[in-house]
């Protein structure tokens, strides 16, 4: 899934060291395991779930834009209308 070269999902991930890469795979496994089981405690909702970590910001959105859980910057994020 992640490569060297920082994509995940064929989105370029801005990794800034190289154990960037290790941390963006971990992060993406866990957010594919709460897509998967529809898992977002303690949060209510994938959207209350997905507002909180977006504003941690780093590379936890930009994992969250690789997976279609928000969208690029400038655009709405899921669930915003």
């Amino acid at each position: 899934m992640m490569t060297s070269e920082g994509s995940l999902n064929d989105l370029n991930l801005n990794l800034k060291a190289a154990s960037d890469a290790r941390v963006a795979e971990r992060v993406a496994k866990h957010l594919q395991r709460r897509i998967q089981e529809d898992d977002w405690r303690p949060y209510r909702s994938k959207e209350e779930a997905v507002r909180a970590w977006s504003r941690l910001g780093g590379i936890r959105v930009e994992v969250m834009q690789a997976l279609g859980l928000i969208k690029s910057p400038g655009n709405a994020s899921v669930g915003e209308r």
